[in-house]
């Protein structure tokens, strides 16, 4: 069976990622193979786990996916690894609505049979966090909450008051703390952490977090407390919706450009490692600084933090005009969020300076900070677009501060949207030509069946 450790919180922002991240570094400078995942809907943690761990950090999602699937990735992207370590989603039992645990980290904790370890944010109690974790393993007893991890703790008197508090009257193990430094806070921005590739990890940091864990945290008691239900897989099955990231392409069917650097980085692995397992050789190319387009059958943009870096894509003429040149030609195109912004007329920054884009979509878009789009998405496709055919059902996300102007009604709608546990439905997805541009970043994994007919629509577009 994987070794499996969940890393949960009793609420955001407590230090899951701190921790995760110190407990990555710590176990690689120990030459242990980790392989790292992360609960939710969450591009940025998983950049960080990757560039420590050097392997992708998978999604695992209870919403957008299945049992079977998630099950089957930890099979498939684990099974060489000597220890899975998979960071939750905000508090432990958090999801998708109040009533029920669908989407949260302790069902996915669940479905693994893989134990918890609770992060406590501790820098304003000291006897009650024994309250907190008893609260947590009595509202959920399937649930096996194994050890308590505090973070921002004043020092070694405070530590052992926490401490004392959880052996009194848990059965959680306390298994250590970080101290409380400011110096081993992350910087943010305004949809979450800078990510990883625009800041990296400085070696200062990572120096000073492996020695804080290194100092005050049971690192070989809390890998003694790992175990799943899960066995090791080969891991290949289009079925589930999961492919091993470590598979050889069998045979190129076609080349699939996708926009990777500092303004386009949120993608699910899963889905790079389902477009190939159907034929899909991916060629990553920079809308920042190419200034031309790869030979590719297909263009894929997804997500990221374009508004950023409105300016220097902007400046970048010849990879406009390459991007509407092959549209324009009716090849596929393929936008999610960011993606969009880029493919529109228009993109106005914080500051209220609109820059140009590309024009395929007809209308601008522009930066709203407090109105933030967030939650998950249901899409019914309507009609045929490049990643799906009429009838078909996806689940994904939003998340997003931008808004778009209207949209002409000449410009088809291929979908029909609807935002989870909210009232009705909209028309979104727009269809230029070949393209298909919406704010919803989809999980491929929920329906890995279009893999292969973007693949098709690629041969079929060929001059």
């Amino acid at each position: 069976m994987i070794p499996v450790l969940v890393v949960a919180g009793v609420s955001s922002g407590v230090g899951k990622t701190t921790v995760t991240l110190g407990l990555l570094e710590a176990f690689r400078r120990r030459s242990v193979t980790v392989q790292a995942f992360k609960v939710g809907p969450d591009f940025i943690d998983p950049g960080f786990h990757a560039l420590i761990t050097g392997r992708p950090s998978y999604t695992l999602d209870s919403w957008m996916c299945s049992r079977e699937t998630v099950v089957a990735t930890v099979a498939a992207q684990a099974a060489d690894a000597d220890l899975a370590l998979v960071e939750g989603v905000m508090g432990c039992f958090d999801g998708a609505e109040g009533k029920s645990e669908e989407g949260s980290t302790a069902q996915v904790a669940k479905w693994l049979g893989a134990p918890v370890v609770l992060v406590v944010d501790a820098r304003a109690m000291a006897r009650s966090a024994g309250a907190v974790v008893l609260g947590f393993e009595r509202f959920d007893r399937e649930l096996r909450l194994a050890g308590v991890i505090f973070n921002r703790v004043a020092g070694s008197t405070h530590y052992r008051w926490l401490s004392d508090s959880v052996s009194g009257s848990c059965r959680a193990i306390p298994l250590g703390f970080l101290p409380r430094r400011d110096s081993l806070a992350l910087p943010e921005r305004h949809l979450g952490l800078v990510t990883a590739i625009e800041q990296g990890l400085p070696r200062e940091f990572l120096d000073e977090l492996v020695g804080a864990i290194e100092q005050s945290v049971d690192l070989d008691r809390l890998r003694a407390l790992a175990a799943s239900r899960i066995q090791r897989s080969a891991g290949v099955g289009m079925a589930t919706g999961v492919a091993s990231g470590r598979q050889r392409i069998a045979q190129v069917k076609a080349r699939i450009g996708v926009a990777r650097d500092r303004a386009f980085q949120f993608y699910y692995p899963a889905n790079f490692d389902l477009l190939r397992s159907a034929g899909a050789e991916l060629v990553f190319w920079s809308p920042l600084q190419d200034a031309g387009l790869p030979e590719v059958d297909a263009l894929y943009l997804g997500g990221g933090y374009p508004e950023v870096y409105a300016r220097e894509l902007s400046s970048n003429r010849a990879m406009l005009e390459a991007v509407k040149e092959f549209a324009g030609a009716g090849r596929p195109v393929y936008a999610e969020c960011g993606g969009l912004m880029y493919l529109a007329e228009s993109l106005e920054d914080e500051a209220g300076h609109a820059y140009p884009m590309v024009g395929l979509l007809p209308a601008s878009v522009r930066m709203k900070p407090k109105r933030l789009t967030l939650g998950y998405a249901e899409v019914e496709v309507t009609r045929e677009t490049p990643l799906a055919p009429a009838g078909t059902t996806l689940r994904g996300h939003e998340f997003h501060a931008s808004q778009i102007g209207e949209v002409p009604a000449s410009v088809q709608r291929a979908y029909t949207v609807r935002m989870w546990r909210f009232e009705g439905a909209r028309a979104e997805g727009y269809v230029v030509g070949n393209g298909l541009m919406s704010f919803v970043q989809l999980h491929l994994g929920s329906q890995p069946a279009v893999a292969e007919h973007l693949i098709a629509r690629c041969l079929g577009s060929r001059p």
